[in-house]
């Protein structure tokens, strides 16, 4: 599945869960982050983010999709981390 990722963490905290989620997922603008994820590899970064997180201040969003080629995409501006075809 293809999701993109969101969150809104406390300062204080921001910085792990930057490098956590860089693991998983493309890193496209502050906060936000897009890639392919398996079922368990989406289950293994939310428990970790978990632990990262005060569930009571932060939250996370999740937008998924069956495929990335049923997202139109628009940037506008600078775009912070384009992905590449190129191996």
């Amino acid at each position: 599945m293809y999701h993109i990722l969101v969150y809104d963490i406390g300062e204080k905290r921001v910085g792990k869960m930057l490098k956590l989620c860089r693991q998983y997922l493309n890193w496209i603008q502050n906060s936000v982050f897009e890639g392919e994820l398996t079922e368990v590899k989406l289950k293994e970064l939310m428990h970790k983010a978990k632990i990262i997180m005060k569930l009571e201040e932060d939250s996370i969003i999740i937008f998924t999709s069956s495929q990335e080629k049923w997202l139109d995409k628009q940037v506008i501006g600078k775009e912070k981390n384009g992905l590449s075809n190129i191996l």
